[in-house]
């Protein structure tokens, strides 16, 4: 899940807190009263066939609410009627993967409930029950959200969160989003799970100042003297995959931050986390706590960043398929 950034008008924040309010438990109990049950049943028959998928699953989330909120916009696909070039398209979205996942999904929804449950509810449920399903942390996840009906490929490079990201650049893309730098060393560690191509961290081990040959010093020389000895071989690796928890990217544990302590960090955005006081200070504390209270913090870190930007009411649309607007 490899990615993501975040600052806020007063004005804002209103938005945000009037969205918050239609945003409840068991939204579909009447309109739907399966749906959550079926949505965890299919997540449950098929992620322990490719757990994997779970780290998949929630980096779609993320990068889904950080354009346009959490609103499905990253399912859509182009059409030419539109010309549009969608988010799936968008360089940071290149290698998402989960898509059909998330259509067999709202396929079996649909037959049970036709154009009642939101593809946006869907992501947030299926994300959340995959984590669950492979040990993770389970979180509260009000529904009611709606889809959005456009998506733009040239907004992921604006509003989701790069590797290369420094502190400054992070704090003010989640702050953006309404989130603050609790929240973006919490969400950061999603990354405890899941793998990343060598493309989104080479240039540390290769060309870290612009001229070929220099190594990010905030690197442990060790761990970089690794990566380029077994994995990322060259700079221009694409294909190599990563874990971004070695020896423990498959359990949703405390392993990132340590790591994180020890300068191992894979991202640009990953080391940032320890340049500032207050973020390493939050990442001190999570070291030192129990695993229960990681959870019980990163839940609400998720709860909250689900609530970014929703549509409700009679914003946007229940789509009837995700990947296309309804015409």
């Amino acid at each position: 899940m490899a990615t993501f950034s975040y600052l806020c008008p007063l004005i804002f924040m209103c938005i945000i807190v009037s969205s918050h309010a239609q945003l409840q438990r068991n939204f579909y109990a009447k309109s739907c009263p399966k749906a959550e049950k079926i949505i965890l049943d299919y997540v449950q028959k098929h992620i322990p066939n490719a757990p994997s998928l779970a780290a998949a699953l929630i980096r779609m989330h993320f990068h889904d609410c950080f354009v346009r909120g959490c609103d499905a916009s990253v399912l859509l696909n182009f059409t030419s009627s539109t010309g549009n070039q969608t988010e799936k398209v968008g360089i940071p979205n290149l290698t998402l993967r989960g898509f059909s996942f998330i259509d067999d999904v709202k396929k079996i929804v649909e037959a049970e409930c036709p154009g009642v449950v939101s593809c946006a509810d869907i992501i947030t449920l299926v994300a959340r029950d995959s984590v669950v399903v492979t040990g993770g942390p389970f979180w509260n996840v009000p529904t009611g959200r709606r889809d959005g009906r456009i998506s733009n490929a040239s907004e992921t490079l604006s509003d989701i969160p790069a590797p290369t990201s420094n502190f400054s650049t992070l704090q003010t893309d989640f702050a953006r989003k309404g989130l603050d730098l609790k929240d973006l060393v919490l969400l950061s560690g999603a990354h405890t799970i899941g793998v990343s191509h060598c493309s989104s961290f080479s240039t540390r081990l290769y060309n870290f100042t612009g001229t070929f040959g220099t190594q990010d010093p905030s690197l442990d020389s060790e761990y970089a003297a690794n990566l380029k000895a077994k994995k990322c071989k060259s700079l221009n690796d694409n294909a190599t995959i990563v874990e971004m928890d070695p020896g423990s990217f498959r359990t949703f544990d405390l392993s990132y931050y340590k790591l994180l302590l020890k300068r191992r960090g894979l991202f640009q955005s990953d080391a940032a986390l320890t340049t500032s006081t207050t973020t390493k200070s939050y990442i001190d504390k999570l070291v030192e706590g129990s695993l229960k209270e990681f959870y019980v913090e990163f839940a609400k870190a998720m709860e909250k960043m689900g609530r970014v930007e929703v549509k409700t009411g009679s914003a946007g649309e229940i789509r009837k398929h995700c990947a296309v607007v309804n015409s």
